[in-house]
């Protein structure tokens, strides 16, 4: 099963990401797939929001990981964003231990999660993003972690 929402703009898109992190539980990873400039860095950017991150965010890309604070009332403390754009190899993801920073009180966001998909398993969400002809994006949401998510999920598609 999966949720699509459509986003006309870049502010649209940070929204998504706003009412997405209330779909979020602790412990949560969400890989972010799609093409350069497809809006996943906004995303986050809207995630972070939603999950009350006050500091600046930006693509991790040349750090690979960067960690923000949260205050919010999921119990979800620290927001993880990576970038594995410029991994080489899986075994380098491996390295990185995304998995065992993600304790019980933080959720990763994992941009180009494509690349590590087979790193985390299949206990994660996707979110898909598929530019469209007119410049808009739609995200497509998906993973076994959406399973027990249907009713917050139905409303972030349902805008």
């Amino acid at each position: 099963m999966s949720w699509r929402r459509y986003c006309a703009s870049a502010e649209d898109t940070q929204g998504a990401g706003h009412a997405f992190a209330r779909v979020l539980r602790p412990g949560d990873v969400v890989l972010l797939s799609g093409q350069l400039g497809n809006g996943k860095t906004t995303f986050a950017q809207g995630v972070a929001r939603g999950l009350g991150v006050s500091e600046r965010v930006t693509s991790p890309t040349f750090t690979m990981v960067r960690q923000h604070e949260c205050v919010n009332d999921l119990g979800i403390t620290t927001l993880h964003h990576a970038d594995v754009y410029r991994v080489e190899s899986l075994v380098e993801v491996r390295d990185l231990a995304l998995g065992e920073l993600v304790e019980e009180s933080a959720v990763a966001l994992v941009e180009w999660g494509e690349i590590a998909s087979t790193v985390f398993g299949r206990d994660v969400m996707i979110v898909d993003f598929l530019l469209e002809e007119d410049e808009g994006r739609t995200l497509v949401v998906s993973g076994a972690l959406t399973r027990d998510r249907t009713a917050p999920l139905d409303q972030w598609a349902s805008p």
